[in-house]
């Protein structure tokens, strides 16, 4: 169940009237293709639950994060813009790229991160800060887990320090689960998106018509062969184009726009 002391009332919950989602691949949905080619993702579920809330066509939202982008773009790009939209609610999930920089200080990184939600609170509704994942089962990320639990530990003082909700991916136990992941193992299936968009409406005091910690289903073990043969394919398809663009200082977001920059009706 979400935490009670970072819920909505039901009063709050009607006033959510507008959305705009700010951050990287894990707001833009990558993980979780739509019908159209453009990722959806928990954001966009959320969206949709959000605006169940109101009457139709009255809710808007815009979605304006892009892959691969790190900490000082967003606060640059899209915070700006977020500001100007002035939505009643904001989630503002950044940071995580920066974390997995080698050398890299979440000491630093959540000075920064904080600098932007001062600036967020003080001219749209609601923000809703993101921690992260608990990466002890994601293994090109299991040796940062202390990094990241460092940053989350930081996001939750920030979101204690500026009265903001939180949506705690950390203690999200059904991502812990392969399936929760695409098959580049970095990013989230659409079941895992549609478990965090379950839970960031717990967290804002919405009901929600499945308990995104429920148990996933009996899966059949797989052999010894099938996962050196999945680890194998991994490494090849994901884990060296992935080492490949940063050697070479690229990113995945290059040349990418934002997928809803406008508050728009659903």
């Amino acid at each position: 169940m979400a935490d009670d002391s970072n819920s909505f009332s039901k009063r709050a919950i009607g006033a959510i009237g507008s959305y705009a989602a700010v951050g990287d691949s894990f707001t833009e949905g990558v993980g979780d293709p739509g019908p159209d080619g453009a990722f959806v993702g928990w954001a966009d579920r959320l969206a949709v639950l959000l605006s169940d809330q109101q009457p139709e066509h009255s809710f808007t939202y815009a979605n304006l994060a892009v892959r691969g982008r790190l900490l000082d773009q967003i606060v640059e790009e899209q915070v700006p813009r977020a500001q100007e939209l002035g939505p009643d609610l904001v989630t503002f999930c950044a940071g995580g790229n920066d974390i997995l920089r080698p050398g890299s200080d979440p000491d630093d990184v959540a000075e920064r991160y904080e600098a932007a939600v001062v600036r967020l609170t003080a001219s749209v509704g609601t923000v809703l800060l993101c921690t992260g994942f608990d990466t002890r089962g994601v293994p090109v990320l299991r040796h940062l887990r202390g990094k990241i639990a460092t940053y989350t530990a930081h996001v939750r003082a920030i979101a204690d320090r500026h009265d903001c909700p939180v949506l705690d991916l950390w203690s999200l136990r059904s991502v812990q689960d392969r399936r929760a992941w695409s098959d580049d193992r970095l990013h989230l299936s659409a079941d895992g998106h549609t478990r965090v968009a379950l839970r960031a409406a717990q967290v804002l005091g919405l009901e929600v018509p499945a308990d995104p910690d429920q148990e996933w289903p009996t899966e059949e073990q797989r052999s010894a062969a099938e996962v050196r043969r999945d680890n194998v394919h991994w490494a090849r398809e994901y884990l060296v184009p992935w080492i490949g663009r940063r050697l070479r200082g690229e990113s995945s977001g290059d040349n990418v726009e934002p997928k809803r920059p406008d508050l728009l009706p659903l």
